[in-house]
């Protein structure tokens, strides 16, 4: 009998690769610095040939990366916005889809303030993520949301930061759910790719070279992490979607 792990004819085991379209990279110490971030970002790069593209091949099935919060830049945006943000730790953040209608997206606005309240906690504010849509393909803008960041602070009833992420997933829940249950128009465009203290998330119908082009945050200097973790979707049964986009929020 053959032992398959011999070599044979043109196979060499030694040169067997496994590939699965996700990479992670950090630092051990856990200083966050934008190199991990530059770094995260050509990884994903080079899994571009685990993603995927339809017919437009500048639209992707789907890519992004996922990082600590990187407080010293939301510090600096929030700022410039007119609020202020409690310390690293004491507050989440999260990026969210909406329709690209304003009077929809003050209506989604509203939504989530009343849910984040009911909560029992506080929404500091709001940020229009920088995007640039047209480094994507005609597919992928068709049907582009506009991209927001929320801040919501923690309550002074919450004894810590592991609680204060439990109600954060609450919070993202039940404004899920809820919105689908609804006939809020516009609500297929509403969608949460993630709501931390801890990390944060930048996805898209993207390609893995367009999501540092679409976000010009990702180049920001002062947009550092100790880790980042990327993935390139190649999906076998199910259509590209905004949402559908990875990473996840928890691994």
């Amino acid at each position: 009998m053959h032992d398959s792990n011999s070599p044979r004819g043109l196979y060499d085991p030694a040169l067997e690769r496994d590939a699965c379209g996700v990479g992670f990279v950090c630092k051990i110490d856990g200083t966050p610095s934008h190199d991990i971030v530059r770094q995260g970002l050509k990884v994903l790069l080079d899994l571009d040939h685990r993603g995927a593209c339809g017919c437009d091949e500048h639209t992707g099935d789907g890519a992004g990366i996922l990082m600590q919060v990187p407080d010293a830049f939301l510090r600096e945006q929030s700022a410039a916005r007119g609020f202020r943000l409690p310390e690293s730790g004491a507050y989440g953040v999260g990026l969210v889809f909406m329709p690209k209608d304003p009077k929809q997206q003050r209506t989604f606005k509203k939504f989530v303030k009343d849910i984040v309240k009911a909560e029992g906690q506080d929404l500091l504010g709001w940020r229009k993520v920088p995007t640039r849509g047209e480094r994507i393909g005609t597919a992928a803008r068709s049907i582009e949301p506009a991209i927001w960041q929320v801040f919501i602070g923690r309550s002074a009833g919450l004894p810590d930061q592991d609680a204060f992420e439990r109600k954060l997933y609450v919070i993202r829940k039940v404004i899920q759910n809820t919105i689908q249950a609804s006939d809020l128009p516009g609500k297929g465009a509403c969608y949460i790719p993630s709501l931390s203290s801890r990390t944060l998330v930048y996805k898209g119908m993207l390609t893995p070279e367009q999501v540092p082009a679409y976000f010009p945050d990702l180049t920001d200097p002062s947009m550092e992490s100790a880790l980042a973790m990327v993935h390139s979707r190649f999906s076998t049964n199910t259509f590209p979607r905004w949402p559908l986009a990875q990473p996840f929020r928890f691994l």
